[in-house]
């Protein structure tokens, strides 16, 4: 994927193997000289980036004196409008590649100066990398990163990504440290963008890579485990410099040492103290090289998986070499991000949490249980996925069956009153996560909408109780909603 800053249109369509329609050449015969970015953003020079365009979308960038479009879907009359405008249309059958190439031209043009943390895996990206920006902020840098609470930027299937380095730094000037989150897999309309994580890698190329574990999520973009971790690898592997952070606990991750080129160096991290990794957590308290980082009570939440988080972000600011006493002061006054574990009252304790696939379900519901006290009442709300298919829903519910007791109050929700048809639950999504419960005898109680499950909930709970909210989009509202119940 090489370029510099200045490429003709021709050396920009072969590098994503694309083919040119209308104009061969930017507008007036000049270079590009302006962003990636989409088309509702787009400037004159700008080059946009979309899955689809039809003819209407050509005169839009036309009007706008963009530089060019690319897609990978011209639908109805977009190629012969293209024609007739003599605009040029890059059409290509990865726009991955695109998206890949824009990341890299920004990187390398906006931010050449940057050290670069790129972080994947199915569980934890968000929380790591958002940890992980809070301490280099915390250690007076400057910091861009892609995570936000609702992860809306972490996806990089458009150049929005590349669109927010290059207005952040023509705002706020050059920035020290670029932190990008990267879907472990991706897809668009149902098909697998193949390593997508791998492409995303080598444009940004990190200084630290991070795998935080490997799990099994996006059904029906994957089916099996090892496609997941095919889909890793790729990761790995266009890893060529700085250091390969990653969860020594976890055995598929400890497999991707055979993708490691030699001249990345390995930093693991780990729950157990007795694997000889440098970096650990013995239960009571972290220790790197043998030397007390931070005690269990100093922080800022004390479950297995969100410790496996912090230990992530330790490891990767010891990569950058900020010292040990700057990353232990910010991690104690670090506040997450919304839906991570997040407290939303005290009595009850309501914690809410983004968990949505099997493995993030289970850790959460058995940490969550262990906050209950004796004589206190467990209740799990959870928002069954929709229009994520049967097959997600299905490992969802066996999740929640593996680990809820009969002590334990299961509620869930099908959220139609808050989600839209993107996420609404199809019949066939809940009667599958239903007939797993039924068929292992687990009680529950299910809700059509997801303000009716919270306020049932809340009424017969006390303050002696725990509520925990999980579940992805259809969840999303409900912190909202439970200010109106409780106000």
């Amino acid at each position: 994927m090489e370029n510099t800053r200045n490429f003709s249109l021709k050396e920009l369509a072969n590098s994503i193997q694309g083919e040119i329609y209308g104009s061969d050449d930017f507008f007036n015969d000049e270079n590009f000289i302006g962003r990636f970015t989409v088309l509702n953003d787009a400037n004159k020079g700008d080059i946009v980036i979309r899955h689809w365009i039809n003819g209407k979308g050509i005169e839009i960038a036309k009007g706008k004196n963009i530089s060019c479009l690319i897609t990978e879907n011209p639908k109805e009359d977009a190629l012969e409008v293209a024609e007739k405008l003599n605009f040029p249309l890059i059409v290509t059958d990865k726009i991955e590649l695109a998206n890949g190439f824009a990341l890299k031209w920004t990187i390398e043009t906006y931010s050449p100066n940057s050290k670069n943390i790129a972080i994947t895996g199915t569980n934890g990206k968000s929380t790591s990398s958002h940890l992980i920006y809070h301490i280099l902020k915390e250690s007076n840098f400057k910091v861009f990163t892609n995570t936000d609470s609702e992860s809306e930027f972490n996806t990089l299937i458009d150049p929005i990504v590349s669109k927010l380095i290059s207005d952040k730094i023509n705002s706020e000037g050059d920035q020290d440290f670029l932190v990008i989150e990267i879907s472990e897999v991706q897809g668009w309309l149902g098909s697998l963008m193949k390593n997508h994580a791998g492409i995303m890698a080598n444009a940004i190329n990190p200084d630290v890579g991070i795998v935080t574990n490997i799990a099994l999520d996006h059904i029906g973009l994957v089916n099996s485990i090892d496609e997941v971790f095919d889909e890793i690898s790729g990761f790995v592997n266009a890893l060529d410099k700085g250091t390969f952070v990653y969860n020594g606990d976890d055995e598929l991750v400890l497999k991707l040492l055979d993708y490691k080129n030699k001249s990345v160096n390995s930093f693991p991290f780990s729950m157990d103290k007795n694997k000889n990794i440098n970096l650990y957590y013995d239960n009571e308290a972290i220790f790197y090289n043998d030397n007390l980082v931070l005690n269990k009570e100093e922080l800022p939440f004390q479950s297995n998986h969100f410790i496996q988080n912090i230990l992530t972000a330790i490891a990767t600011c010891i990569s950058l070499d900020i010292p040990i006493n700057q990353i232990s002061k910010a991690i104690k006054n670090y506040h997450s991000l919304n839906r991570r574990f997040s407290k939303l009252s005290d009595e009850p304790l309501i914690i809410d949490d983004f968990a949505h696939n099997p493995d993030g379900i289970k850790a959460t519901i058995i940490e969550t249980s262990k906050l209950v006290p004796e004589n206190g009442n467990f209740y799990i709300i959870n928002a069954i996925r929709g229009s994520r298919g049967e097959e997600l829903n299905k490992f969802n519910a066996e999740a929640i069956s593996d680990v809820v007791t009969d002590d334990f109050h299961l509620i869930l929700s099908s959220s139609n009153d808050v989600v839209d048809k993107l996420n609404f639950v199809e019949v066939n999504e809940k009667n599958t996560f239903l007939k797993v419960l039924n068929d292992k005898n687990i009680d529950y109680v299910h809700y059509d909408e997801l303000f009716d499950a919270l306020n049932e909930t809340y009424l017969n709970s006390s303050t002696e109780d725990v509520i925990l909210l999980i579940g992805a989009q259809g969840m999303d509202p409900a912190e909202e909603l439970l200010k109106k119940i409780i106000k």
